[in-house]
């Protein structure tokens, strides 16, 4: 047996008659210890199934995840991993919806990978009804999608399937009532629009307006119901987590001495770069802030008590700073065993006001948190700062949400996910169909700066017929650090 005919195994070659021997003792011994009444936990299931999975036995191996329930052990995301990918591979669509289903009645969300899976297995299938769900999925929990992703979507919209679905006809009124209802950005009505699809990737402008089809896109926020539920969530999590009644003594400072227009964490400032802390940081973002804001108010400044009482808290213009913050009323000093992060954020959604920190976020404590509400909240109001020799930047929230958009006219834009420093360089896949006029003009038409993306390929951040002075204007928005806005786009954020 030659090596084409071996299988990697942590750098060991496995022959097939040794894999399936192998394959064999593992079910042999799963069903003595079924038999002999062993009790198996999620880790042991798993394995089955991923023995199962080596089969391309789906059955078996979503066999294993609802065993998991009889016994009552509650299953996890990679339990449902095997089935899912089984079925995904051996093109069982209904099946692999299925195992989909029964994560979500369990408690049980599925993350990027899951969803490619079943967006691969409902291309090659055709089902346009199935696309057009994970696309709604990849949405509401992914909202920026990676490369392979963003590939496969392109292979998707350039298939001759992708070209008959959709409506000929719709409801105007409706559409943009369901848009409305939804918060903006998606109607979810079903494809709208029928014939070629165009395929572009692009940028976005300052304004929030795609370059390539010169569509607004939308600005997402928390409405007021999810806004007043975030709230309480954060609450309910800081007092089960605080000691005596520290957070309750909080949200009454707060109703006594608010509302803000903006919140500070100031550790996070003070400490910058260099891991020093350093008040004199948190001035220069208190003072340059206020200039920004519509009533030029101080805004909160939240820091733990050890910072304000440490080893430095004699030092004079340490002491002024603190002196002149309490008399305005705006410093509040978190206490022994609290943390200053839900002080913080607790104060930013309960005012829907701008927050100023560089902090991801990231941590087991905001991961409490969930995706429902807290990754679209935290993109609309965090403000992100620096330090340099030019002095203090601020950078604020992208001119819209970036977040995979659905427009009432079938449009689609995408983001694609990428580590930047501004939000300007984000490569979003514009798509339309090719029938539908673009900002220039007939976009049967492509002019000379537009490109198809093809599969794989990078096309032209610029589509549309700009005058030299529009480009030059982008250009300089594309390389600029700081994207600041002052009272105008503050207002938005408060909307």
């Amino acid at each position: 047996m030659n090596d084409k005919d071996r299988d990697k195994r942590n750098g060991i070659m496995v022959s097939e008659v040794v894999k399936e021997y192998a394959l064999q003792r593992g079910f042999e011994v799963y069903e003595n210890m079924r038999m002999s009444k062993v009790e198996m936990n999620e880790a042991a299931l798993t394995s089955v199934a991923r023995m199962a999975m080596a089969l391309s036995d789906g059955d078996k191996a979503f066999e294993m995840v609802k065993q998991m329930k009889i016994l009552g052990i509650n299953p996890r995301l990679r339990s449902y991993g095997p089935a899912l990918s089984t079925y995904c591979n051996n093109g069982e669509i209904d099946k692999a919806f299925d195992v989909e289903k029964h994560m979500l009645e369990h408690g049980v969300y599925p993350e990027e990978p899951e969803l490619e899976a079943l967006l691969r297995v409902s291309i090659r299938g055709g089902k346009s009804d199935r696309v057009y769900y994970v696309l709604h999925k990849l949405r509401s929990s992914v909202r920026k999608v990676s490369t392979t992703t963003a590939d496969l979507i392109v292979d998707w919209f350039k298939s001759k399937i992708a070209l008959k679905v959709g409506k000929r006809k719709w409801d105007n009124g409706l559409i943009m009532k369901a848009m409305q209802n939804n918060g903006g950005g998606w109607h979810g009505t079903g494809w709208l629009g029928k014939g070629k699809w165009q395929v572009l990737q692009t940028s976005v402008r300052k304004d929030g307006m795609c370059k390539c089809c010169g569509v607004q896109l939308a600005t997402i926020d928390l409405d007021p119901v999810e806004t007043e539920n975030f709230a309480k969530s954060v609450a309910s999590i800081a007092i089960s987590n605080e000691k005596n009644s520290n957070f309750q003594t909080f949200q009454k400072w707060l109703d006594y001495y608010g509302p803000f227009e903006a919140v500070i964490d100031a550790a996070n400032v003070g400490l910058y770069s260099q891991g020093k802390f350093m008040p004199s940081k948190i001035n220069a973002v208190v003072n340059e802030l206020r200039q920004k804001l519509p009533s030029k108010k101080f805004p909160l400044i939240v820091l733990h008590h050890r910072r304000i009482k440490g080893d430095k808290r004699d030092v004079p213009i340490n002491k002024a700073l603190v002196d002149r913050w309490n008399n305005a009323n705006v410093l509040y000093a978190t206490p022994t065993g609290s943390n200053d992060d839900w002080y913080w954020l607790y104060a930013a959604i309960k005012f829907k006001c701008l927050l100023v920190s560089n902090d991801e976020m990231r941590d087991h404590l905001f991961q409490l948190l969930g995706n429902d509400f807290f990754p679209k909240w935290k993109e609309r109001h965090q403000v992100r700062f620096g330090f340099s020799d030019a002095g203090l930047e601020f950078y604020m929230p992208p001119p819209c949400s970036v977040v995979i958009q659905e427009s009432e006219e079938g449009h689609w834009h995408i983001p694609i996910e990428a580590e930047l420093n501004d939000e300007a360089e984000r490569r979003w896949l514009c798509i339309t169909r090719a029938k539908l006029d673009m900002v220039s003009g007939d976009s049967s038409t492509t002019s000379k700066d537009e490109k198809p993306l093809q599969n794989g390929e990078q096309a032209k951040s610029v589509t549309r017929k700009e005058s030299a002075k529009e480009l030059q204007y982008q250009n300089l928005v594309n390389h600029k650090k700081m994207i600041g806005t002052p009272q105008e786009s503050y207002k938005n954020h408060r909307k």
